[in-house]
Parts: C-alpha cells; sequence; structure tokens
C-alpha cells in the first residue's frame, strides 16, 4: 500500500523530480497543494508526510497519520509556536540546504561594508572620477554568534581571505576554520573582540533580544553587526540608539520581527542601518537543494529509519 505524501508548497516539481530519480514512486502516493490552499478532508484524513512551510493553528490534530513534517526553513519558530503541535509528530528542518547561499550573501555583506562600490556607482551618476580607498578585510576579527553548518561555512571563507575568526557553539569542540571557540556564556569576549559581529543564532527563548543595550556596548565602537539569523535576536530600539550615538559604527541586517519590515519603521531611515529584504537563503537552485535532503529522509521514512536534522523541541532548533 503506497504512503500518502502531501507536497504544501508552490513549486512542487524539484520534489517531484526528485522522489521519481530515487524510484520511489512506487512506494508513494503524492498530492500537491498550493500554499494558499488548504488540505482537504481527504488529505487532513490520510496524509502520513507532508512537506510545508507551517501549518495555522488546529490543522495538524486533524492529521491522525501524519507522523512526519519536513521543514522548508531551517527555522521552525512558527511550527514550534503552533499551541496544537502533536507530541508525536517527528518535525525536521531544511538546516544546511542553504548554506552556499547564506554564506556568500553574508561575505557580500562584509564587502559592501569594506570596499567602496556603492559609493564608485553613485559617482558614476554624476561623471564623478573620485579615488576611493577599500579596507582590508584581512587581518580584521570576524565574530559568529552561533556556528552551525552556515556558520562554520562563512568561517571558512573568512578565514581564506585572512580574517580571524572566533565565535560561539553551544556544544564546543575544535574546528578547523576557527581561530578560537567559545560557549555561549563567553559571548562578551566575542563582542569585545570582533570587527564584525555576525548573528546566526537560532530563535529561541534564550535568544530574544540577545543583542540588547548591554550586549551592544560591549561591541567595539566601530565595529558592525551584521544579523542574518532571526529578526528577534535584536531588541531594535536598542541597535537604533546605538547606531544613532555612534556607539557601534552600524548594521547591516536581513532579517526583522516583522516581514516585510513596516514602512513606518525607523530602520529604513536610520543612518548607518542597511536593510535587506530578506535575501540571505534565497536563490534559484534552493528547491532543489531541500529536494536532497527531503528525498534523503523519505526514504529513511519509507524503510523505518532514523531521520536527518530532527528538531529538538526543547532546544528550539
Amino acid at each position: 500500500m503506497s504512503t500518502r505524501i502531501l507536497l504544501w508548497t508552490d513549486t512542487p516539481a524539484a520534489y517531484l523530480d526528485a522522489i521519481a530519480a530515487a524510484d520511489l514512486t512506487s512506494r508513494v502516493k503524492v498530492e500537491a497543494l498550493a500554499r494558499k490552499e488548504t488540505p482537504n478532508q481527504a488529505q487532513r484524513a490520510e496524509t502520513e508526510a507532508m512537506l510545508a512551510w507551517g501549518a495555522p493553528p488546529g490543522l495538524l490534530p486533524q492529521m491522525p497519520k501524519l507522523r512526519w513534517a519536513q521543514a522548508l526553513t531551517a527555522g521552525v519558530e512558527t511550527w514550534l509556536a503552533l499551541p496544537d503541535l502533536p507530541p508525536a509528530l517527528t518535525l525536521t528542518c531544511a538546516r544546511g540546504t542553504h548554506r552556499e547561499s547564506m554564506a556568500e550573501n553574508i561575505l557580500g555583506a562584509l564587502f559592501h561594508l569594506t570596499k567602496p562600490y556603492a559609493a564608485i556607482v553613485e559617482d558614476q551618476k554624476s561623471s564623478k572620477w573620485v579615488r576611493r580607498v577599500a579596507t582590508p578585510l584581512a587581518g580584521q576579527t570576524l565574530g559568529i554568534l552561533g556556528l552551525g553548518a552556515i556558520g562554520q561555512q562563512v568561517a571558512g571563507i573568512a578565514k581564506a581571505i585572512g580574517m580571524r575568526v572566533i565565535g560561539t557553539k553551544r556544544r564546543v569542540e575544535t574546528l578547523p576554520e576557527l581561530d578560537e571557540v567559545l560557549p555561549p556564556e563567553h559571548t562578551d569576549e566575542v563582542l569585545a573582540q570582533s570587527d564584525f559581529v555576525l548573528l546566526l543564532l537560532p530563535a529561541t527563548a534564550e535568544t530574544e533580544n540577545f543583542m540588547n543595550a548591554r550586549r551592544l556596548a560591549r561591541m567595539k565602537p566601530g565595529a558592525w553587526l551584521l544579523n542574518f539569523g532571526r529578526g528577534h535576536l535584536i531588541k531594535d530600539d536598542d541597535l537604533i540608539a546605538a547606531v544613532t550615538a555612534k556607539r557601534i559604527a552600524g548594521a547591516i541586517l536581513d532579517v526583522f520581527r516583522q516581514e516585510p519590515l513596516p514602512v513606518e519603521h525607523p530602520f529604513w531611515t536610520t543612518s548607518g542601518i542597511v536593510v535587506l529584504p530578506h535575501i540571505g537563503g534565497g536563490h534559484p537552485e534552493r528547491d532543489k537543494s531541500v529536494a536532497k535532503l527531503f528525498i534523503d529522509n523519505l526514504a529513511r521514512f519509507l524503510d523505518g529509519r532514523p531521520l536527518k536534522e530532527v528538531v529538538d523541541r526543547a532546544a528550539g532548533y
């Protein structure tokens, strides 16, 4: 008997192709559903595994056969915030599926801050020849708070261009890309040493307002804050105050508490803060990357083997 699979996404093609390429078509009955639609009664009653961006409250308890949900994102705070998330449901995330694109976009942010290309483009509009000097990244310190798959990828690239790289990790271990790995309780040491602080922490109760006035005050006066993790990691008002008072050089933000960022939010108009429209992990082949993980997990699910990237509900990621 075929296992019922629901692909709840607007772009199911990559996942359907992956199922066919893995020769699993005969073992599953697959249905695709657009994000704006809601599973019908038959889908709620029969679905055993689901690929989805999320689920509204009240839906999952109506899916008695659902045993596994594959999230399309690395962050799963919206799933874990559900008041009725079934205790027995195995939730897996897309951790690591966009490490290359994220690392490249973070590197782009570092180059934006240290190379004068944006200013030169503005000069060209007025036919101005202005000699500008780029600031080297080599020799500067990058501090990464949250050394998961993406953090380690960024560290390897930064190290290759001559940066000193330090950071925090909940389980401290020696990493070849890092000059020093510290536990989270030593965050202040990382902040004090870093010329650029990169936030890649997960969304948990412990990381709410993580970068507040106290921690911002631990940063170097000329340091930059880069947030490619989660919007709630930063206490917005405290960051605006720190940048406005020039207690830090500024910030590049790719994630926000509310997206799209409301037009009235002061981040838009605060000098020294760069607003990015959440471009970090997106790329044209993203679905193919997630499909590799999904198909690996689907084969494991069908065979009764342990799944990869299972979410630890207690840890929050």
